[in-house]
């Protein structure tokens, strides 16, 4: 075939041992809000009872973080992170009943406007936090 080659399955490089390590933790930290207060509440619910539990974990987090986006080098409007964790890692705070792709393609924008390689986007309304609740996503270079 002579357009086999044109695609080419693209597999990021993983984030440094840092980022890592962050996301390690903050995993640690959802899964700990999940054990106590289950699924079923309202997304900001959860986005407090994370903030709670990273603090009390010694994990440096900013909430709420403005992030300019722009039109062909114009400003048109701001996005708004859920967390940033270290100044390395985006954490993204749902509570839906399934995660879709456009959840995924915020998170990519996002890291592309930053420049930052990973973010979690966590959704706290599953059974259990780690069966489909916990998605890493890489920036492609």
């Amino acid at each position: 075939m002579p357009f086999e080659d044109e695609f080419i399955e693209y597999d990021p490089p993983e984030p440094p041992p840092e980022v890592d390590r962050w996301a390690r933790e903050v995993i640690g930290a959802a899964i700990e809000v999940h054990r106590h207060l289950g699924p079923g509440h309202l997304e900001e619910v959860y986005f407090e009872a994370l903030a709670i539990e990273m603090t009390l974990r010694g994990i440096p987090f900013a909430r709420q973080v403005p992030v300019k986006i722009s039109y062909k080098g114009q400003d048109v409007g701001k996005g708004r992170l859920d967390f940033l964790v270290a100044d390395i890692l985006i954490v993204e705070v749902k509570a839906c009943s399934a995660l879709v792709a456009i959840h995924g393609v915020q998170c990519e924008w996002y890291l592309t406007i930053t420049n930052l390689q990973l973010a979690l986007l966590l959704n706290f309304n599953v059974i259990k936090l780690k069966d489909g609740g916990i998605r890493r996503i890489i920036r492609s270079q």
